[in-house]
């Protein structure tokens, strides 16, 4: 009943609930199965590892904030944050 009443307010409120979504490499949450030692499965969810970190880009002479994995961090260390944004906003997942 209390998920509800949250659910019913956040809709009211316009309080939206952050995405858990790497901007550079687009991992999301998968679904899968917690298995007991009886073999019984239950769902469960697969959490990225996300990170809300700020970059410099020295192009634009400012700084971006990004939700990223940590594969998603080092990408951005080994080919630039330049070429990781642009290569993302080509794939869709940032804007």
């Amino acid at each position: 009943m209390i998920y509800f009443a949250l659910r019913f307010w956040n809709k009211y409120l316009k309080i939206i609930e952050m995405s858990k979504i790497c901007e550079i490499t687009g991992k999301k949450v998968i679904s899968g199965n917690n298995v007991a030692h009886s073999k019984a499965r239950t769902k469960r969810r697969f959490y990225p590892n996300l990170q809300t970190k700020k970059f410099y880009i020295p192009e634009e002479d400012k700084y971006i904030t990004l939700k990223v994995s940590a594969a998603g961090i080092r990408k951005i260390d080994k080919n630039g944050i330049s070429a990781c944004i642009k290569e993302a906003k080509a794939k869709g997942y940032m804007n």
